[in-house]
């Protein structure tokens, strides 16, 4: 009996999460990053330090041990989050994909890895444009399966033109292998000739990102409840809390309830899991520590061996949400008090890291931080300093969410302000891994306290030296604060908690 043709698999995806408020994101920063077509995906999917987004090789993993199958490789871009995409490269991007689909030939599915919450200078619902493309050129009998962020923003037109969306389940984000491989078993059930049935209900509620942590907390009440109707007939629940900063109109807790066959379970679940959801709205308010408490609380623990170090996430500036990885209060507050066994990291500068890389280990120097300001959030700050080391910013992650990812931080130096260790790196990125301290030699284990430029993602990073409660998330100004009403939203459906207070809504029929 001759063997079926092996399958052949379409593998594309654009993922970023835009900032509205950021500034532009262009060709160079995911060529900085990660942008890859063709061969190059299969080269590095396949090497031991992948760049890819770790759900494609959650993915590509399920499906070898299936077996029978062959990837098709279209293009792949990964940037840390930013603003809008510039649209011209937008724009060029697609068509590349669109064409690439085109000369692939036969294809028997496609699994799509994107973030969710992209917006361009231009267009809204970027994500939504490229499944819709995926859809206009494989024709509506190939499956396709999609992967998102639990951070994504989900519209009409991006449940339509896909078969499944699958999303994270966790937050910090340590589930991409595991969901990637949820998007390769309900691709096979597709292929075995399973018709899907999808409901999609969302809210009138953005979360504020320090609210949608899954370890515990109203989000992760949700999250569980949404996985107890799993069984025969739902084959996944996702819910997503959605990305605040993009503010669009399709901004809003969103749920996706997948089942099997067209016999009204999905539409229960999902109603049911909404109306649990909105039951909780008003618990999705963030309770932020002032930056003279949380300067107090590491002169405290630096005057007193004895009490637990601390850790200090300055929420506000968080390059995982499209900050630029800058902002001084917290370092200059700290430095001003005299805070003494303290390290800093991670911070975006790449004109001190040329400067201080050129003087050279040893140097001291007068280390003008932010000479030019990108934004308003961008003060001067000028200290004295001297350079402990200087690296080129190449790692692996070690830990958490960007654990064996091949990372490239740009030129990177080690600077010492007098008790208190500062990392600069040339390439915004969010302080996640305790990996980009530890290649500049620094003793993590050693530290009072600890700054890290990032909202959630290092809590699974750092997890090993901090426990929940060593953990202050400080109110600093910021392109990231989680004070939602620091911002001037004009695309959100309105009215929308926490934004408005008085919002009565209930499940649509």
């Amino acid at each position: 009996m001759q063997e079926p043709s092996p399958l052949r698999v379409a593998i594309l995806g654009l993922m970023l999460e835009s900032n509205r408020f950021a500034p532009v994101i262009t060709e160079e920063d995911f060529l900085n990053r990660v942008y890859l077509a063709g061969d190059e995906i299969l080269e590095d999917l396949r090497g031991m330090d992948p760049k890819l987004p770790t759900e494609i090789r959650g993915f590509a993993a399920e499906m070898d041990a299936k077996g029978n199958w062959v990837p098709v490789p279209i293009l792949v871009g990964l940037v840390e989050a930013g603003g809008p995409l510039d649209h011209s490269f937008f724009e060029a991007s697609l068509d590349e994909m669109r064409r690439r689909l085109e000369a692939a030939g036969a294809i028997d599915a496609v699994y799509i890895s994107n973030h969710g919450a992209m917006i361009t200078t231009e267009e809204d619902d970027p994500d939504g444009a490229i499944f819709a493309m995926v859809r206009s050129v494989v024709g509506s009998d190939v499956p396709i399966v999609a992967t998102l962020d639990l951070h994504g923003n989900v519209s009409d037109r991006m449940v339509r033109s896909v078969d499944a969306i699958v999303s994270y389940q966790t937050n910090p984000h340590v589930d991409m292998l595991a969901r990637g491989k949820d998007a390769a078993e309900i691709l096979h059930e597709l292929i075995r000739g399973m018709r899907p049935d999808v409901a999609f209900i969302r809210l009138p509620l953005t979360p504020p990102t320090v609210t949608l942590l899954t370890e515990a907390g109203p989000y992760a009440d949700i999250i569980n409840y949404g996985q107890t109707f799993l069984g025969d007939d739902i084959v996944n629940v996702s819910i997503l809390g959605g990305f605040a900063y993009s503010d669009t109109a399709k901004n809003g807790l969103a749920i996706i309830v997948t089942a099997q066959r067209a016999n009204g379970s999905a539409q229960r679940a999902a109603r049911a899991i909404a109306e649990m959801a909105w039951s909780q709205h008003k618990r999705f308010v963030p309770r932020l520590t002032p930056l003279d408490e949380a300067v107090a609380r590491v002169l405290e623990v630096g005057r007193n061996p004895d009490l637990p170090a601390v850790a200090l996430a300055d929420v506000a500036d968080n390059p995982g949400g499209g900050g630029n990885g800058n902002t001084m209060w917290i370092l200059e507050a700290l430095h001003a008090a005299g805070a003494k066994g303290v390290i800093v990291g991670v911070i975006n500068d790449p004109l001190l890291a040329e400067e201080a890389a050129e003087l050279g280990e040893g140097a001291t120097f007068k280390a003008v931080f932010n000479r030019i300001a990108p934004d308003e959030y961008s003060r001067r700050f000028e200290a004295d300093a001297r350079v402990l080391c200087v690296r080129d910013g190449d790692c692996v992650g070690r830990r958490g969410f960007y654990a064996r990812r091949r990372m490239n931080l740009g030129r990177s130096v080690l600077l010492d302000l007098g008790g208190i260790k500062v990392v600069v790196i040339s390439i915004r990125t969010q302080c996640a891994d305790p990996i980009f301290f530890e290649m500049m030699g620094v003793d993590i284990g050693e530290a009072r306290a600890v700054v890290v430029k990032s909202r959630g993602h290092f809590r699974a990073g750092f997890d090993e030296y901090f426990a929940h409660d060593q953990v202050i998330e400080v109110d600093a100004p910021g392109l990231t604060s989680p004070i939602l009403t620091r911002f001037d939203f004009r695309n959100f459906p309105r009215p929308v908690f926490p934004l408005d207070q008085d919002v009565e809504w209930k499940v649509p029929a």
